[in-house]
Formats: C-alpha cells, structure tokens, sequence
C-alpha cells in the first residue's frame, strides 16, 4: 500500500465560499448530480465535507482517515471499512444499521447520521474516483491531498512565515 495522502486545507488560500460542500453535495449526496434538480429531490442532497470558521478563517473539515480509526474498531457490522490498496476509511451503507457508534465514538465528529437514508455518512475522500469533487471544486487550490511528509513541510513553512511576519 502506498503511503496514506490525507487533506490538507490551506487557510491563506480557503475563502469560505462552500463550493467544496455544493459540489460534495451534489455529486455525492444527490440522485441527479445535477444542482438545479437536487434541490428538487426528495431525499436532500447532503456533503461530507463542512466549511467552518473560527471567526476570522474559514476552514474545510473532512474525515481525517485516522490510522488507528475509532469507528473502524467500533463498528460491529463491518459497515466501516478500510479499502486495501488506499487504507481510505469508508461505509458501506448496505451493512450499516443505524446503531450510530461510529458517529459517537468519531474523534473529530465528522460522521454524521443520515436517519433518512438509514445510514451512517463521512468523507471517504472520493477514493474510487479519479480525483476528489472538493478538491476539484475548489476555486482557490486551497485543498490538497498531500503525504505527511508533504503536510509537514507545509506546516513548517507556514511556522516560519508566521515567526518572520508577526502580526
């Protein structure tokens, strides 16, 4: 298995403007894939991914693909399941029976119950497709998929901008 990539959100470049969600929404969480009649639907389209603000920057939340997953562990049916080549955490709602352990045992608290459609629902990074409808999404760049190795030197650099440029 090739070394795990995990979201990384760029808060200069995340403006807040929720595409990531619309498009998550629509393409994950409707029947159509279509804006216009997803409203429309009668089960409402909804995203795996959430924009969030601490009041000044926004910020993305995704499903954090934990290595030692809580959800994984608790999840008595094998609805929650990791994919072998990826090591992406996903849920197979077939086997999902609404005992919601998973939402109450996530760490990060983006899993989310959907009672409407009998299943338990988070971000599973769009691993089957060719790249991720948020990120695709995204008008700025600000979300990535990077390796840790990656993520670190992102956060190294931002450490030095922010000692370098204090406010």
């Amino acid at each position: 298995m090739e070394e795990m990539k995990r979201f990384y959100v760029d808060r200069r470049l995340c403006m807040g403007c929720k595409t990531c969600e619309l498009r998550c929404a629509v393409e994950r969480g409707s029947v159509t894939k279509n804006l216009v009649t997803a409203v429309q639907e009668a089960v409402k389209p909804r995203a795996r991914v959430f924009v969030h603000s601490d009041g000044e920057k926004p910020v993305t939340i995704h499903c954090r693909q934990c290595d030692d997953a809580p959800c994984l562990r608790i999840c008595s049916t094998g609805a929650l399941q990791m994919d072998p080549e990826t090591g992406v955490k996903f849920i197979d709602s077939e086997k999902c029976i609404n005992c919601w352990m998973c939402v109450m045992v996530c760490p990060y608290g983006v899993i989310a119950p959907a009672t409407e459609l009998h299943t338990a629902f988070k971000c599973d990074r769009c691993f089957q497709m060719r790249e991720p409808y948020c990120m695709a999404a995204c008008p700025t760049g600000a979300i990535q998929l990077l390796t840790a190795k990656e993520i670190e030197e992102k956060l190294r650099e931002l450490r030095s901008e922010t000692m370098n440029n204090p406010v």
